[in-house]
């Protein structure tokens, strides 16, 4: 059975035939640009955690199955023929090329096609993952000792804002789309798995930014094709919401607040703050305070701003209030996590520096 693949919903307004002329096209063409310039800094503002990947080997008669997951999975079909099935879903026929994208918590088969194109299997081999310990990866799983009729690579990942905000953890159904040879899909995530087998200082950056490239590439196809639709993802379901994440991913240190960002959106307090809730997971201000935090702890890893400077960079007043707020996400001080964060690598002479300014200012603010 062909699986129904992800089809994009226009907006009203952007379906709405106009004529070049018209005050209408001339509002839809902003509110394209809009949307566009919106997704393009989440794009950039995204970050994305591999927790494992591994080439699967599925052989004739045989089938690898996955045990559902509490994050979303990302499947790639590098050579040969086969189907999966997600959960109690359609099959969804794998070709060379094909990019699925599963959904959390639910548990996935991976069958070679027979010559009669169905899946005839005589043995199942359940792959077990080190769940958030990439140090656990496995170079191959191999279902079958025979030539494999389907090689993918396969995985799981958060791709997040903020601590908590995870881009595609309300997805509920399968994102399919098939990409060719030229758009280098399958050697960025060859790539990624051979950082992470080899070990290398710098691995997990190295993985990220190529399993970022590949989600980007997905993300900007819908843009193009039409092909997926961009409201399977909760932060992307409403523009205006949209709009407003997107004001505050750019930038968590400037004053924002219900007020601002309800004018951002377009709408009015009341309603801005039901849906984004119901986008997003959560409150404008508690979002806010993720995006801070976040921000704040890739500025102490980097060792060069003083605390003080970091506290006002995201938002915060005094040292002390932002001490207070870092310790309650990270459980640790600032000056404790920017300690921990640099114990495995040498100081450079800015980082010094930054610490002087750090003693100094803790004998002035007893609080912080």
């Amino acid at each position: 059975m062909t699986p129904t693949f992800a089809r994009a919903k226009q907006d009203t307004q952007l379906a709405t035939p106009i004529t070049p002329t018209s005050n209408a096209a001339k509002d839809n063409v902003q509110n394209l640009r809009a949307c566009r310039s919106d997704l393009g800094i989440l794009m950039a503002m995204l970050e994305v955690d591999v927790i494992t990947l591994t080439e699967c080997l599925v052989s004739r008669n045989r089938q690898l199955s996955f045990p559902a997951s509490e994050t979303a999975g990302i499947h790639y079909t590098l050579e040969g023929i086969g189907q999966m099935r997600v959960g109690s879903g359609p099959a969804i026929p794998l070709t060379p090329h094909t990019l699925v994208i599963t959904p959390p918590r639910q548990p996935i088969r991976i069958d070679a096609a027979t010559g009669q194109g169905a899946a005839s299997r005589t043995g199942v081999l359940e792959a077990r993952w080190k769940s958030g310990d990439v140090s656990g990866t496995v170079k191959r799983i191999s279902a079958g000792s025979g030539d494999p009729e389907v090689i993918m690579i396969c995985g799981y990942f958060h791709a997040f804002y903020g601590s908590s905000i995870d881009l595609f953890a309300t997805l509920a159904s399968p994102i399919v789309e098939r990409f060719d040879a030229t758009d280098q899909l399958g050697y960025r995530l060859e790539a990624a798995l051979a950082e992470l087998v080899d070990r290398q200082v710098g691995m997990e950056a190295m993985a990220t930014a190529l399993l970022k490239q590949v989600l980007i590439t997905l993300l900007r196809r819908s843009l193009s094709s039409g092909d997926l639709r961009l409201e399977q993802l909760s932060i992307l379901s409403d523009p205006q919401v949209t709009r407003a994440f997107a004001r505050m991913a750019a930038n968590p240190g400037a004053l924002h607040s219900v007020t601002t960002l309800s004018e951002t959106a377009g709408l009015s307090r009341s309603a801005f703050m039901a849906r984004f809730a119901g986008a997003v997971g959560c409150s404008p201000m508690a979002a806010l305070r993720q995006l801070r935090m976040r921000q704040a702890s890739n500025l102490l890893t980097a060792n060069v701003l003083s605390i003080e400077q970091i506290a006002h960079a995201v938002g915060y007043a005094s040292r002390s209030s932002f001490s207070r707020a870092f310790r309650h996400a990270f459980g640790n001080d600032p000056a404790e996590y920017r300690a921990l964060a640099r114990c495995s690598r040498p100081r450079t002479t800015r980082e010094s520096d930054a610490d002087q300014r750090d003693n100094r200012l803790i004998l002035s603010d007893p609080i912080g």
